[in-house]
């Protein structure tokens, strides 16, 4: 029997990637190509469906190509996904009513201010988990279906579908056989009861919102479909796995258990603590969340989300240009003035977990004449590690337990600066897997557990770098006060 591989793609922020794993769940190769970034004159950030599709067919291709392997020995694929970028089509032709509204936007802003006035918003936390924001897929939704040409009137007739990325790419790469969507995938979209587990369909009408055109709800290792990624495979293989990618990330670190956490540093950031299987709703400005569902369990996890965090890095080099590479700023801050006190918030769309402040502008607190570039990319770095602190405190405080390690992923984690300053921050362990992809490495063991092509021992294959605590205590808590300070100052 020839040897059987496994592919999982990581549909992102910024791009599209394809792994391709061998028969022992080891990564082995890996294909990347970005997308634009559409940024209109109001600040609205949209991405196109349809290059986001094409592209994913293109790094499949481009991974079995490369690794020079057989197209029959790919066994199944998983699938990872930004998660509240929020799009709809046409149920029958898959044509897309317009572009995908990306997670980072706020143009539903006064939608959810006009579903606040109706009093709704304290039924909406308690039964989807999750306080009233532009940033999740209901209000987006909403936005599409009352300014898309022709969205409203297709809705009605039930002629359109509309979610997240994972139930797009499913529907196209199953030629439209397939309308799914996992748990973690429904938890984030606003109008999924976490504790009955279906679509709310109140909730789903305060928005405006048949349920009737939302995605089916699937466990996360069940079979979504069969694609032969337009004619690619000889055979069409089975889409085994699909994760949000914060909860791929979580279940790749392997935080199986209640009270793990991790954090991912990507354009923006997910801080995910594994619960359990009892949802638990938040008083500290965290949401509560299903993890997955898996094998028939689901679990619950609270999450913190940052809406810009590597995207701040991106910020220096592509609108500051201050730097011409992410690689530089390492140097730089280890340059500066550790005595310099200059904060960046980089509320650029608002500030979220844990302040949920939409209207909250960004600004450089702190700064005085010797402020130097050093001094202002050192700022850009720590404010990343300062954010993913606010919500790593909700969280303890949340669920009364003390974080003695914080599990992170993404690319900014090979930043030894940030990595030192987080540990020293939170004066707690920061432990860094060898592997870059666990967003994408998460579905991927997922599925493989559902084929039978590996069992749990998977999860031991991750080494791990760790950072401990340098800095003393009071001078930490000293830096992080005046970072409360400076936020204080910005929100509206």
């Amino acid at each position: 029997m020839k040897t059987k591989y496994l592919i999982s793609i990581d549909q992102s922020t910024q791009g599209t990637k394809a792994l391709l794993f061998d028969p022992y769940g080891n990564l082995i190769k890996r294909t990347d190509k970005a997308h634009r970034q559409i940024i209109n004159e109001k600040g609205w950030v949209s991405h196109d469906p349809l290059e986001i599709y094409k592209n994913t067919i293109y790094v499949v291709q481009e991974v079995v190509q490369q690794a020079g392997i057989a197209r029959e020995q790919v066994a199944g694929l998983g699938i990872s996904n930004q998660r509240e970028t929020t799009l709809a089509w046409d149920r029958t032709t898959g044509v897309p009513v317009g572009n995908a509204v990306v997670w980072q936007c706020a143009r539903a802003s006064d939608l959810c201010d006009r579903v606040a006035k109706t009093g709704q918003a304290e039924k909406i936390r308690e039964r989807t988990g999750i306080p009233l924001s532009p940033y999740f897929p209901a209000s987006k939704i909403a936005w599409i279906l009352e300014n898309e040409a022709g969205a409203g009137e297709k809705a009605e007739k039930r002629e359109l579908c509309h979610g997240t990325i994972d139930s797009w790419l499913v529907y196209k790469l199953t030629k439209g056989k397939s309308y799914k969507t996992d748990f973690s995938n429904a938890s984030r979209t606003q109008l999924y009861n976490i504790f009955e587990l279906k679509w709310d369909e109140e909730i789903c009408a305060i928005f405006g919102i048949d349920p009737n055109n939302l995605a089916e709800v699937c466990e996360s290792d069940s079979c979504f479909g069969w694609t032969d990624f337009d004619g690619f495979f000889p055979k069409p293989i089975p889409i085994h796995g699909v994760m949000g990618d914060s909860h791929g990330a979580l279940f790749g670190q392997g935080c199986l258990e209640a009270g793990m956490i991790k954090a991912t540093y990507g354009t923006g950031s997910s801080i995910m603590m594994n619960i359990g299987e009892k949802p638990l709703l938040s008083t500290h400005g965290v949401v509560t969340s299903l993890a997955w569902s898996i094998g028939g369990k689901v679990s619950y996890v609270l999450e913190g989300n940052l809406n810009y965090t590597g995207a701040v890095i991106t910020w220096l080099k592509d609108d500051l240009k201050l730097i011409e590479s992410p690689s530089e700023t390492e140097q730089l801050a280890r340059q500066a003035s550790q005595e310099d006190r200059t904060c960046l918030i980089p509320a650029f769309s608002g500030l979220g977990a844990p302040y949920w402040d939409s209207r909250a502008t960004a600004a450089f607190i702190g700064m005085s004449r010797t402020t130097r570039k050093p001094e202002i990319v050192k700022a850009a770095l720590e404010c990343i590690a300062f954010q993913i602190t606010d919500v790593v405190q909700a969280m303890s405080e949340d669920a009364e337990m003390k974080v003695e390690e914080l599990q992170v992923d993404g690319g900014p984690t090979r930043n030894r600066y940030l990595m030192q300053f987080q540990s020293d921050l939170m004066q707690t362990k920061v432990q860094i897997p060898e592997a870059e992809e666990l967003s994408g490495i998460g579905p991927a063991y997922a599925a493989g557990l559902a084929l039978g092509l590996w069992d749990m021992a998977v999860f031991d294959k991750i080494s791990r770098q760790t950072y401990e605590p340098k800095m003393n205590a009071e001078t930490a808590r000293q830096k992080y006060d005046g970072w409360k300070e400076a936020v204080r100052k910005v929100l509206a």
